[in-house]
């Protein structure tokens, strides 16, 4: 097998012994060990850890607040879906800052900034909640999600650089196994914290209200959606302390940048150079887009299908967190056996089949089928970002934020499904993420044709 083709300019990846997997390169031994972890790595490792579930948490607590605020503002599923737009779009504002960040100072700085900034978003909840207004909520979630958009920036490269780079996608799916065991937490407090507190009263019924009925009504409600986020800040305090005080050498990231000044502009442009990397950044762009519409309409899929109220709905976005979690461990011990390309191609397949079957077949087959997606979701965000992210050298800081940046498509494609439902349903809305899919599908067949099939990857 021949070696990556690298754009011309850019930083050739160090030298590493890599483990028997199907990730192993050629001309190496594969007859040698590697270390999963380089020396000294493993508490900042179980530290680092504890942020993937932390803003699997704040994400999946946030997805149920476009059916939560449509209802508690009688607003239409298109104006909700900018909980989505501001939460996912901070992602994309605050990513590069945080490039800027690693770079000039070091990951563990970064992440202690992320964890400031997410800190002072989940406390904004509580002013909110007395405001009681929707602009407010949305300022809250920004705040919250630009810290965690720094954070993911520096945990994830992070991740990658503690360890020998032939099993970094390995390694990289480990850490990200944690975040839906914060998803599957984020999901159970909206179920058992916030909406049970949703009055029963529908939008006519509060039309017809008086203005302090009303008003008693929301804070009733909004005193709900606060209490869990400000319970989160408070955690987040926790985890920033103890990352505070901890020493986290990164050996990996000195030697890599030794001697190099940085040169955004070249950068950026050998990182547009290289196909691989940017037809990275557009599936990851597509897979948050799909993971962010199946698990934010969730609730309005089970409530048209089977004629559930907000409670019970929840409960099947709960089921599809834990088949999240439990399809995500499994993953990363399948990927030893099979290329990570190839499992990204067949699950991206797969997942377009259950979301067409769920628009096209509604009902309680359709419902199952909309949480079994989760099983196909499962993999992909670490498995894009690992992959992509091979053979970036130095450009590894700015690569990594260009992948986080691509979060913006959690952002952009809920606001067309929430148009698709205003106009044909909750059901056949499933069409969007379908569509999303096929276009990660696209990347993993790119990758496996241009690298792990035997030819050289173009650059």
């Amino acid at each position: 097998m021949s070696r990556r083709t690298l754009p011309k300019g850019a930083a050739q990846p160090r030298s590493h012994v890599w483990p028997r997997c199907p990730e192993a390169r050629e001309g190496e031994h594969m007859n040698q060990p590697t270390r999963f972890l380089h020396a000294g790595m493993k508490l900042p490792f179980m530290l680092i850890v504890t942020c993937f579930a932390a803003w699997g948490i704040a994400a999946n607590m946030t997805d149920p607040l476009v059916q939560v605020f449509s209802k508690i503002f009688s607003m239409s599923a298109l104006q909700s879906s900018l909980v989505q737009f501001a939460y996912y779009g901070a992602y994309f504002c605050l990513a590069l800052p945080a490039a800027f960040i690693n770079r000039r100072y070091s990951y563990k700085t970064g992440i202690l900034v992320g964890l400031g900034c997410a800190i002072a978003g989940a406390f904004l909840f509580y002013p909110a909640s007395i405001a009681m207004t929707y602009g407010f909520f949305l300022v809250a979630l920004f705040l919250l999600a630009g810290g965690l958009s720094i954070l993911e920036t520096s945990a994830n490269p992070f991740v990658i650089a503690m360890g020998p780079e032939g099993n970094a996608t390995r390694r990289l799916n480990l850490a990200q196994a944690f975040n839906p065991v914060g998803t599957n937490i984020g999901v159970f407090l909206s179920a058992a914290l916030i909406l049970p507190n949703l009055n029963t009263a529908d939008a006519d019924a509060r039309a017809a209200m008086g203005a302090d009925a009303l008003r008693a009504l929301r804070a009733e409600e909004l005193q709900a959606v606060m209490v869990p986020y400000v319970g989160f800040a408070v955690v987040l305090v926790a985890i920033w302390i103890a990352i505070a005080l901890s020493r986290m050498p990164t050996p990996s990231e000195r030697e890599l940048e030794a001697g190099h000044e940085l040169h955004f502009g070249a950068t950026l442009k050998r990182l547009l150079k290289n196909r691989h990397y940017s037809f990275g950044v557009v599936a990851q762009f597509f897979n948050v887009a799909a993971q962010t519409c199946v698990w934010t309409f969730t609730l309005q899929y089970a409530m048209a299908a089977i004629g559930t109220d907000e409670a019970g709905a929840g409960w099947y976005l709960q089921a599809s967190l834990l088949v999240f979690l439990v399809s995500r461990f499994a993953m990363v011990w399948v990927m030893g056996f099979v290329r990570p390309a190839l499992l990204l191609a067949g699950l991206a397949l797969a997942g377009a089949g259950l979301a067409l079957y769920a628009a096209l077949v509604p009902g309680l087959s359709g419902l199952w089928a909309v949480v079994m997606i989760s099983a196909c979701l499962s993999l992909m965000f670490p498995t894009i970002y690992g992959i992509a992210l091979e053979g970036l050298g130095e450009d590894t800081k700015f690569g990594s934020a260009g992948l986080v940046m691509a979060i913006l498509g959690g952002a952009l494609l809920p606001l067309v499904q929430g148009a698709v439902i205003d106009v044909a349903g909750a059901t056949f809305s499933y069409v969007v993420p379908a569509a999303a899919f096929l276009i990660v599908m696209g990347y993993g067949l790119f990758d496996f044709a241009a690298v792990r099939g035997g030819a050289a990857r173009p650059a």
